[in-house]
């Protein structure tokens, strides 16, 4: 049996989650009483039929999470593995998706603002999140990104190829990506934004991508970073991290970070990793 707890913070996305694994064939519970916890877990090792379950805890059972730990042990008992998926998104793309719903809260107080109700869950969930297996930040994907994301989560298969590696283009000039576990800065390579032909272009046009490849700068980078990345991908997955995300960074995130980030992606897809690319400032000016 395949038995997953998905939690995270109000407002990141765990109703679309649910959905996607409901379509995968789970059976989902959200926010089980803790009084029938034990019950539940009898039927679902008793001759039941049911091969996938996923059981939704967040801040609505408060209850529930102040017993988490002993639930924990008692799936140990019962012998079912299981593995926990956390769902977050920052601050100000939860309050807003609050907003757009014109939803409470379910931590909101009438005195109380959106922002401290935020605060308090992530107090609650801290412990929850610290064991999680995956977390996925859902401020800056789609739908059908975060679909993409959880399948990919929830796949059965246990290859070394299992670990998902996120790629992330970004500008300097607009912050870090702060979730990133790899941040490498490559403004050391000449700057095609400094060439007329090329300014208004991206990354992403060929012509751009052969002025950023054609330096023996770029070259050598190249075969530096993946045999960093040949190396250390096989320890992280022996470590047990099932996903790593690696940002490269320049000036404005358009040119140089998108063509290497589109570089490293196509070049782990072919020696069979799973990989996401995303160019977070490719559109600003």
């Amino acid at each position: 049996m395949k038995f997953l707890l998905l939690s995270g913070l109000s407002g990141a996305g765990k109703s679309q989650a649910v959905k996607v694994l409901e379509d995968s064939g789970y059976f989902c519970v959200d926010n089980l009483p803790l009084s029938i916890a034990d019950k539940f877990l009898e039927m679902c090792i008793s001759g039941s039929k049911i091969e996938k379950v996923a059981l939704v805890i967040d801040i609505r059972g408060k209850l529930f999470l102040d017993n988490f730990r002993s639930f924990l042990e008692k799936l140990k008992i019962f012998e079912i593995k299981y593995s926990i998926l956390f769902l977050e998104a920052n601050d100000d793309v939860i309050v807003s998706r609050f907003k757009e719903t014109r939803r409470k809260h379910p931590l909101g107080e009438e005195e109380g603002s959106i922002i401290e109700d935020i605060k308090k869950e992530k107090c609650f969930l801290n412990s929850i999140k610290q064991m999680a297996d995956i977390i996925i930040d859902t401020s800056d994907i789609s739908v059908k990104q975060l679909r993409e994301k959880i399948l990919i989560a929830i796949d059965e298969s246990e290859s070394l190829r299992d670990i998902v590696i996120n790629f992330s283009s970004f500008g300097y000039k607009y912050g870090i990506i702060k979730d990133a576990d790899i941040i490498f800065d490559v403004r050391f390579l000449p700057n095609p934004f400094y060439v007329d032909t090329l300014k208004n272009k991206t990354g992403l046009d060929k012509k751009v991508e052969s002025y950023v490849m054609m330096w023996p700068s770029s070259k050598k980078f190249i075969e530096r970073f993946s045999d960093l990345i040949s190396f250390t991908l096989p320890q992280y997955i022996k470590e047990g991290k099932t996903q790593l995300h690696i940002a490269l960074g320049c000036t404005g995130g358009k040119h140089r970070s998108v063509v290497l980030s589109e570089y490293f992606s196509d070049w782990l897809k072919k020696n069979g990793y799973r990989v996401f690319v995303r160019h977070r400032d490719i559109e600003k000016t």
